[in-house]
């Protein structure tokens, strides 16, 4: 049973304009990490490996209908999985051109394969870069001893063949190179794990915090440590002098400390606006739920009987677009608030109590928001100083 609730006098939904399909439930790899396949939700056992084109046709459909019912003019298809390249790379573009060929023509359609990047191919990425699919891979770090707890089901090293991958799309494909996902691992060297990326070339870094809670949190929660790590790699990636990528987490929280809008989900108060498809056709919440306990993600809803409007009203999606009235009274006190926005929600579950709690993070959260805000001040000073003042007194 769900343990979320919907906050009271909700504003009217915001509409989904992230939709995440997950083109194939299995996958090569069997990271010992992994908050999917070894954590407390096994709903993954009973769906279908591959997904049917029926639920690609329906699912498609059903895009092109929110889109045309909200007058999108742009909308995110994120192709997942598992490992969604199992799905082999022809049939993610078949279901992109299929999206594209539904949706309104006034409605742009930006599509991404996430992928562990060891299934890449010369082939493989060249239909892929010309049916418009950018590629995003998901890596622990750049070098073999970061990947170590990344392997096959016969506990062999992923790392060669996902670095032949990661070469390749940024050599052969670079148009298509969407960027790095890496899950923040504190027992590493922060400078070397970040140098390390940096090699592999890509065009963005997504820096995330493991999926943990307060029932079961996350390894190495003591002190600061992931606060610290994170603050390390900002310092290297302000002092740099040059853009060498971008850093979507450090990027989205200067944005919110200058009171611009940002959209993340593990910072500030947007409504969260992703949506996910399984392989039998279930509408979902996203899964990073699922680190919570089993059905933590489910809506009961599914692509064949119900519309995305329909998910928009489910209590647990309402939580996550209600902003600071999901959030516990310590939270909305928080002279952080705006930036923080009560970290990734899936880290504020505790069991008996929901999500209507402060992250697990939080301790290293307030430490590299404050952290980045001083370097942010220390930077603007200077110029600020310098601006000729008008009239008046001073």
């Amino acid at each position: 049973m769900s343990e979320e609730t919907a906050p009271a006098g909700r504003q009217p939904p915001h509409p989904f304009r992230q939709f995440i399909v997950k083109m194939h439930g299995r996958c090569n790899l069997a990271c010992t990490y992994c908050y999917l396949y070894t954590g407390p939700d096994r709903t993954w056992r009973t769906r279908p490996a591959a997904t049917p084109p029926d639920v690609l046709e329906r699912t498609a459909a059903r895009i092109a209908e929110h889109a045309a019912t909200h007058g999108l003019t742009s909308l995110s298809l994120v192709l997942h999985g598992g490992e969604p390249l199992l799905a082999g790379a022809a049939a993610l573009a078949r279901f992109t051109t299929l999206v594209r060929d539904r949706v309104p023509s006034a409605c742009r359609v930006h599509a991404t394969v996430q992928t562990n990047g060891t299934l890449l191919t010369e082939d493989g990425l060249a239909v892929l870069a010309r049916h418009g699919v950018r590629v995003g891979l998901s890596l622990d770090g750049g070098l073999p001893g970061h990947n170590a707890r990344r392997t096959d089901h016969a506990g062999r090293p992923s790392w060669p063949a996902a670095a032949r991958g990661a070469r390749l799309l940024a050599a052969r494909f670079p148009q298509a190179y969407a960027g790095i996902l890496t899950v923040v691992d504190p027992t590493l060297d922060p400078a070397e794990t970040y140098d390390s990326l940096l090699a592999l070339r890509p065009p963005a870094l997504d820096l995330l915090l493991p999926h943990g809670n307060w029932t079961t949190p996350p390894p190495h929660l003591a002190g600061t440590r992931y606060g610290d790590w994170l603050c390390a790699v900002f310092d290297r990636w302000w002092h740099a002098g040059r853009r060498r990528t971008r850093v979507r987490l450090f990027e989205e929280c200067i944005a919110l400390l200058l009171g611009l809008p940002a959209a993340t989900e593990s910072l500030g108060l947007a409504p969260f606006d992703a949506v996910v498809v399984e392989t039998d056709g279930a509408i979902e919440q996203v899964d990073s739920l699922k680190s919570a306990y089993e059905g933590a993600a489910e809506t009961g809803l599914d692509v064949f009987r119900h519309s995305f409007d329909e998910a928009l009203r489910h209590p647990g999606v309402a939580a996550r677009q209600a902003g600071a009235a999901a959030l516990p009274a310590q939270c909305r006190a928080c002279p952080l608030l705006h930036v923080c926005g009560g970290g990734h929600y899936a880290h504020r579950y505790r069991a008996g109590a929901g999500f209507t709690n402060p992250s697990v993070y939080c301790f290293d959260l307030q430490r590299f928001i404050r952290h980045a805000a001083g370097r942010l001040a220390a930077g603007t000073a200077p110029a600020l100083a310098s601006v000729p003042r008008r009239g008046g007194t001073p």
